[in-house]
């Protein structure tokens, strides 16, 4: 288990790897773990204390298309549908090579996942998808826990050393620009250890006051979902040796996620995906629930009091074990019945019950003509008791990155390669276009993750 996994000491790192990995969230433990069974001698480092990064956070699944989990689930889909969807949710910005190549590996990361025991056996939806491709345990666990601490169990069974508390200041070159290996600084101890190759799998900028107020100052102010690590040192490292970044102003704000504490919660997709709708102030819906992030960001922003609530029961709640925890923390309001919910959110009862009666007719009829919404309608709100929980945006993704290509190699700025540098995940731009859609995060991690292991293997071999 994730919480039981003891990092190495210091005093236990080689001077020598054929792989560096910097980041241990989704996307630096396939890397590893891939790089690892491919034959490299690895090491994955971690500057926070707590391993798994961002993907920790991650709440909602996995996306893929044409899985045989689908076709257990009755579900037909193909390929060429989740890329159309996803360049068009991206608002067509979107690296074409990069979303094709991603499209076409996300079901065999599915089954790589599944060949180490790590199974998603359950689906759902989230926001921009016209089918269930959303990938998740069948405890319907949040997959972020559920991933890192999997992984982390792949990762002791094949003694895959990971050093936490060990930031890594520096990328090294040779004379003729080959990244080399780095340097690392744990407590004040610098260390210089030499690679093959490094790969940066570092995340986004999300929590770096210092990226957000560079390249979108009207989102200073705003709060984060971010772990606090989330501080775009990757990006730091790779401009460093001359990385190209690129898309640095496409930052993605999450519609939903309660902010009324100090400690900020994002409320998954997967909440909406099993059928809540969202109201505003007087408990009237505003906006197609499962519209794109960016658009229902914007909605939600665009309320004079810049906030609203998410309404759902009993029935949606048993398909979305996250909400227990959500419940757990203080986040979620009840009611016996809508009326009386209602009156706990200081709205009109008569309006609420009005708006929740409206929308259970729509799900029966399958036909919202409020808001032509057409995807997470599988059960209206009916089952006792009743829930809301108020949400607000936040800053959630950063789509922007280092520039890189299919095989995951940085690009310079002229868009040449950088021998000996690798970049993946949240860390690489480029992928989602204006808005990553839910579910397509941690399919990047496992996809580009695995990609990154694949090609430092093929680049090492190629110096001996």
């Amino acid at each position: 288990m994730a919480e039981k996994f003891q990092p190495l000491s210091v005093s236990k790192l080689d001077n020598d790897y054929d792989v560096i990995v910097i980041g241990s969230g989704g996307t630096g433990l396939s890397a590893a773990i891939q790089a690892n069974e491919l034959g490299m001698k690895t090491v994955v480092l971690e500057k926070e204390e707590e391993l798994g990064g961002n993907t920790n956070r991650a709440s909602s699944g996995m996306n893929a298309a044409e899985t045989n989990v689908q076709l257990h689930h009755g579900v037909i889909d193909n390929v060429a549908d989740f890329y159309h969807e996803t360049y068009q949710d991206g608002g067509r910005l979107n690296d074409k090579d990069m979303l094709g190549y991603f499209v076409y590996h996300t079901a065999p990361a599915i089954d790589w996942l599944a060949d180490h025991g790590i199974k998603l056996d359950d689906i759902t939806i989230t926001g921009g998808m016209s089918r269930k491709r959303t990938h998740r345990p069948a405890s319907m666990a949040p997959i972020g826990g559920f991933l890192v601490k999997s992984l982390l169990e792949v990762v002791q069974k094949e003694d895959i050393p990971v050093i936490n508390k060990m930031k890594v200041t520096k990328l090294l070159q040779d004379d003729e620009g080959k990244v080399i290996g780095v340097e690392a600084n744990a407590d004040g101890l610098i260390k210089t250890i030499h690679a093959k190759a490094v790969i940066l799998a570092t995340g986004g900028f999300g929590a770096s006051k210092e990226y957000i107020k560079r390249f979108r100052p009207d989102l200073a102010d705003y709060k984060t979902t971010n772990q606090p690590g989330a501080t775009g040192d990757g990006l730091k490292l790779g401009e460093g040796v001359g990385a190209e970044l690129m898309q640095m102003d496409l930052v993605q704000v999450h519609p939903t996620v309660q902010q009324d504490n100090p400690h900020v919660y994002l409320i998954g997709e997967a909440v909406r995906g099993e059928g809540a709708i969202m109201v505003n102030a007087e408990g009237n819906r505003f906006v197609n629930e499962l519209n794109t992030r960016k658009i229902c960001a914007n909605a939600i922003t665009a309320l004079p009091e810049h906030s609203a609530y998410l309404i759902f029961d009993q029935g949606i709640r048993d398909h979305v074990k996250a909400i227990e925890f959500y419940d757990k923390v203080g986040l979620v309001v009840h009611g016996d019945t809508i009326e009386d919910l209602a009156k706990k959110l200081n709205m009109d009862p008569e309006n609420l019950k009005k708006t929740v009666a409206t929308w259970n007719e729509a799900v029966e009829n399958h036909d919202d003509k409020q808001f032509h919404r057409t995807t997470g309608m599988d059960r209206g709100i009916s089952k006792p008791g009743f829930f809301a929980i108020h949400i607000a945006p936040a800053i959630h993704y950063t789509m922007g990155g280092i520039h890189i290509n299919t095989k995951t190699q940085v690009l310079d700025g002229n868009g040449e390669v950088i021998k000996g540098l690798f970049a993946a995940g949240e860390v690489a731009g480029g992928l989602h276009g204006n808005n990553r859609v839910g579910g397509n995060s941690i399919a990047e991690t496992i996809v580009f993750g695995r990609q990154a292991g694949q090609q430092v293997t093929v680049y090492a071999r190629s110096l001996k």
